[in-house]
């Protein structure tokens, strides 16, 4: 049963104390998500600038996208409270336990996203707070509530909303967004499906049970482990666009070969192993996925303080 108010979470014998209560809030915001969110925009900051920004104006752009995508991490716990209690993966999230209810996290929500547009706004700059706002629209009702329950390509177009903390940051920096933005919002874009869809196929059976189509749900192994291969070719194919563009050096340069070839691998085991009827292990390329991203993201911030 969905248990959906604070009331009824008492009556099981659990005290909603501040303290958890807090702790229910910031968990509504995603935090392990945030995380990856802040490691595409610090680096892009490196990189616009050219060497370290102006502190405040990162820490005020990471406070304001922390709390952007916090409010659409909520609102897409609010609009999914009804499936999450059916999935295992998800049925300890704040709203289905009780520990926040509907009304509170639908306040909070709204409060992040004018919070955090307002914030940019006075901060940063006016394309920064309108790329903050289109970045919950597209999380919230591009993907949320549009394309997730009706389409198994609702990770492809709802991906895009992960793309925005690179050009968020790109023009806090220089108040505009250039073909080195670009080439980093699309390599997001294209690293988003190869990222999730490994994630459904471990949770096939969770997905099928709320009726949501991911890829990873409805498809065989074979078929989604060719789509990963083919969409991490991808990524790894326009991460090197930005070497000539940006330009990148050294450093850069070796992290996108290396890393990148190592992803295509662990891509190609995935398929393999589908195509061989043996067990997949699609989580070692979700993993994988995050480590390649964060070291090609590091890599981002070192390259341009570097000589060569």
């Amino acid at each position: 049963m969905d248990i959906t108010t604070s009331a009824a979470l008492e009556a099981s014998g659990v005290r909603p104390t501040l303290g958890r209560k807090i702790r229910a809030y910031i968990t509504l915001t995603k935090p392990r998500v945030l995380e990856l969110l802040l490691v595409t925009t610090v680096p892009v900051m490196i990189l616009a600038q050219g060497g370290f920004p102006n502190l405040w104006l990162v820490l005020a752009t990471v406070i304001g996208g922390s709390m952007s995508a916090g409010s659409a991490a909520t609102f897409n716990m609010y609009l999914d409270r009804d499936m999450d209690a059916h999935m295992q993966r998800t049925e300890n999230r704040p709203l289905v336990t009780g520990e926040v209810t509907p009304r509170g996290a639908l306040i909070f929500a709204w409060v992040l996203a004018v919070g955090s547009t307002v914030w940019l706004l006075i901060t940063t700059n006016p394309l920064t707070a309108g790329l903050s706002v289109a970045a919950i629209f597209f999380y919230v009702v591009v993907y949320t509530m549009l394309l997730k329950r009706r389409t198994e390509q609702n990770i492809v177009w709802g991906g895009i909303a992960g793309c925005f903390p690179v050009v968020i940051g790109w023009s806090a920096v220089t108040g505009s967004l250039s073909w080195s933005a670009a080439i980093l919002f699309v390599l997001v874009f294209l690293w988003t499906p190869p990222h999730y869809w490994p994630l459904s196929m471990k949770y096939k059976s969770q997905y099928d049970e709320v009726d949501v189509p991911m890829l990873g749900a409805t498809r065989s192994g074979s078929q989604v482990g060719l789509q990963v291969i083919l969409y991490a070719w991808a990524t790894v194919a326009c991460s090197l666009l930005l070497i000539p563009v940006a330009p990148m050096g050294l450093v850069y340069t070796a992290s996108a070969v290396v890393f990148g070839g190592w992803f295509i691998y662990e891509s190609h085991r995935l398929y393999n192993r589908a195509v061989r009827g043996t067990e997949p292990r699609p989580m070692r390329v979700f993993h994988a996925s995050i480590t390649y991203l964060t070291l090609l993201f590091v890599a981002i911030a070192v390259d341009p303080l570097l000589p060569f």
